[in-house]
């Protein structure tokens, strides 16, 4: 007999990434990547995250709530392999899911009824949050774990700097009490564009972090420059 379940979100999150372009493909890839996950009610009274500070690391799933889509995908063009290449759903974590539901490793920065405030993420802001597990390491490390398709991290890229650009971000982060430069390091070290893409030195690329518009271009091959740090337009 087939029988109909429903989810609700127990939280949403506040975070530094505005937009999808340049947030990491994994979580604890930029440490410097913070957010705030407020909880709804009833979850929102101390007593559902007591014990958590006790904790190092937990486990989000979440909905890849941009992405939604009626129709399952069987198949899909993970960015690992650069965008053009197929790969069976269950092989990947492409945001292009059954049920549009993804897991992340966050850090846990510190516990507060009602809060819980995280780094090293990868989520949208806004993204709905559908249960916290604590990371239990004894556990959740498999010592043995393989991956052939993604046996090690990203390879970086050197990112510099337009003085005045690196002036901007860092009057911004002392605004925002932010590490505003780690941050935009951290996320364009790796990358952000596909892998398929030979961008020409002229094109600029841009995406928002906290209420910021950052740009960069590619001067030469595999080389980032950092152009300007501007608020994002209203």
């Amino acid at each position: 007999m087939k029988q109909s379940y429903g989810v609700s979100p127990i939280g949403f999150v506040r975070s530094c990434f505005k937009e999808k372009f340049a947030i990491p493909r994994q979580p604890q890839l930029a440490p410097a990547a913070r957010g705030v996950m407020e909880l709804v009610p009833p979850f929102d009274q101390g007593g559902a995250v007591q014990g958590l500070e006790q904790v190092s690391h937990v486990w989000l799933l979440f909905l890849f709530h941009e992405a939604l889509e009626e129709k399952p995908r069987l198949k899909v063009r993970p960015p690992r392999l650069g965008g053009n290449q197929t790969m069976g759903v269950f092989a990947t974590r492409a945001t292009h899911r059954p049920n549009g539901i993804g897991q992340s490793v966050v850090k846990l920065e510190r516990v507060e009824p009602g809060r819980l405030w995280l780094s090293g993420i990868d989520l949208l802001d806004g993204t709905p949050v559908l249960d916290i597990k604590p990371y239990v390491p004894y556990a959740d490390i498999v010592v043995e774990a393989s991956n052939d398709m993604a046996a090690a991290a990203p390879e970086l890229i050197p990112v510099y700097w337009d003085e005045s650009a690196l002036l901007q971000a860092r009057q911004h982060a002392l605004r925002l009490s932010e590490p505003l430069v780690e941050l935009i390091e951290q996320c364009l070290t790796q990358d952000p564009r596909p892998a398929y893409q030979v961008p020409a030195p002229e094109r600029r690329y841009g995406a928002q972090f906290w209420d910021l518009d950052v740009r960069w271009h590619y001067p030469q091959t595999g080389q980032i420059r950092v152009l300007e740090v501007v608020p994002a337009a209203v």
